[in-house]
């Protein structure tokens, strides 16, 4: 199971384009769609009272991971995909370790704190072609915290393996910590090759 953000794809892809695509968009893409949105803006209101638009403005420009706010960028995300806006990063390694993984009968699946649709997209309309067959299952923030140990739990057993059968791939140290809390194995991968357990894919032997 693996993260994205700086464990499958570049930090870069998703904080200078992804990111500002969605928060230039934020106010007439819920315009556009009221329907659509109105469940989304009365959660960001019920968290934080006040303007749901400027208050996701502003979450995006603390980098909070919100679940609101992370569905609201997937659709916004769709469109950009879609139209050919910009094409989901995958480090090249981390296309050839899912690959061999899959084709060895292992089953493959993402925890992101993006939305399960956003991280439907990145992998669907990656530089790398559609990598969705080779994933089993797609879990975020509606699963529980990244950085708690009852949110591995829960994917394990939606996944219906032994939590300690499950390996986990991630860049942040606070989320390696809460998967090996609940019994989960995991790996701190660190590309720009700082203290980690691996520097890429390509250390990885299953």
């Amino acid at each position: 199971m693996t993260d994205i953000e700086g464990t499958t794809s570049s930090i870069s892809f998703v904080a200078d384009v992804l990111f500002p695509y969605a928060r230039e968009r934020l106010a007439s893409y819920c315009a556009a769609h009221p329907e659509e949105v109105a469940p989304i803006l009365a959660e960001v209101e019920a968290i934080e009272p006040g303007d749901p638009i400027a208050t996701m403005t502003r979450w995006i420009d603390e980098d909070k991971k919100i679940t609101p706010l992370k569905t609201l960028q997937g659709l916004i995300w769709d469109g950009g995909f879609r139209e050919s806006a910009f094409k989901g990063h995958i480090y090249p390694d981390a296309v050839a370790g899912l690959r061999r993984w899959h084709a060895a009968g292992l089953k493959l699946y993402v925890f992101s704190s993006g939305s399960v649709a956003a991280q439907k997209l990145i992998f669907g309309f990656s530089e790398a072609g559609d990598l969705t067959p080779l994933f089993s299952g797609y879990f975020d923030t509606t699963t529980g915290p990244k950085r708690e140990a009852v949110a591995y739990t829960r994917i394990a057993e939606a996944i219906g393996l032994p939590v300690a059968d499950v390996l986990f791939l991630s860049d942040v140290s606070a989320e390696t910590d809460a998967a090996k809390a609940a019994g989960m194995r995991a790996l701190l991968i660190d590309r720009a090759g700082g203290p980690a357990d691996i520097a890429s894919f390509d250390d990885i032997h299953l």
